[in-house]
């Protein structure tokens, strides 16, 4: 079944080029169901680069999902134009009276600072809240994870001395789990961070459960048993070049990066990545979006009851 996003959002013209069924306005009021309702707080700077790969991972699943892009209220994007943002973005608090059965927090590149820094970190408090009164099922990556860890559980994060960035082996710690269904023993993720999780300061009463762990780079995926939360710290939405592209950025920046490991062919710069991890990063989303549509409510106002 295709995802509904705004018939005139430029990420249309992408993902109905890569094959991925989208679904205008029209043809999803026809459809006797109720569709999901997700929600994307999208916290990056590229607005419309997240919001494809978000958009491309949700739309791999047959059931109808309608896309809700979200902002942060009161703060103002460098790199995104304000028009784009009104034309296809709503304001959390515009959009904080209204139910979703699944809702994705991104990450944000203010991983340096401590969370009490962060300009709009009061309406951050504001919306993780929420998301246990409005919100069936909540997904925090990358640093909406460590921010909602921090928030909900005063788990502490730990500064690497070299940033980790390249794609890594995983173990998957529970088969058993619908959100694993399908998933090998091993597999690849791409990550970009300088923060780890420091286990030493997780709860000991196990509400929350590691489902992925790396052996190189730590804890990857955390079930919030308390919270009935996820939190995923690397990336499966991250496309063939993002890591490219960062690094790049991080060279023009001056902050000599090492090369990303196990992404250029034969560490060779010039030679396109290969993607490693797009399968696994389906079959997530897809075991994700299969997991809410067995539990959310069939009546929306019951959702966070």
């Amino acid at each position: 079944m295709p995802i509904r996003i705004p018939d005139n959002l430029p990420a249309r013209k992408t993902l109905e080029a890569e094959g991925v069924a989208v679904m205008d306005s029209s043809r999803a009021t026809r459809q006797d169901i109720r569709p999901l309702k997700i929600g994307l707080l999208n916290l990056m700077p590229n607005k419309q680069r997240t919001e494809t790969q978000f958009a491309r991972l949700i739309a791999a699943t047959p059931l109808q999902i309608d896309l809700t892009l979200v902002r942060i209220s009161e703060h103002k994007s460098k790199n995104t134009p304000e028009k784009y943002l009104q034309d296809f973005y709503s304001k959390w608090e515009d959009v904080k009276e209204q139910k979703f059965d699944g809702f994705i927090i991104t990450g944000a590149p203010i991983a340096h600072l401590p969370f009490e820094e962060v300009r709009y970190w009061p309406e951050m408090i504001e919306i993780m809240n929420w998301t246990q009164t409005n919100v069936h099922a909540p997904l925090f990556i990358c640093w909406a994870m460590q921010a909602a860890l921090y928030h909900f559980h005063d788990v502490k994060r730990l500064r690497r001395d070299k940033k980790a960035i390249g794609v890594y082996r995983h173990q998957n710690k529970k088969p058993n789990s619908p959100l694993l269904h399908g998933f090998s023993d091993d597999f690849a993720i791409p990550a970009s961070r300088y923060n780890d999780i420091d286990r030493s300061t997780l709860p000991k009463d196990n509400s929350l459960e590691i489902l992925i762990d790396s052996d190189e780079i730590g804890i990857c995926m955390l079930e919030d048993h308390e919270y009935n939360a996820l939190y995923m710290l690397n990336h499966f939405e991250y496309d063939n070049l993002s890591l490219a592209n960062e690094y790049v950025r991080d060279q023009k920046a001056g902050l000599d990066p090492a090369l990303p490991v196990n992404y250029f062919p034969n560490d060779d710069f010039n030679k396109e990545p290969l993607n490693t991890w797009r399968a696994t990063g389906y079959l997530f989303f897809q075991n994700w979006i299969n997991q809410i549509y067995q539990t959310t409510p069939f009546e929306m106002n019951k959702i966070g009851g």
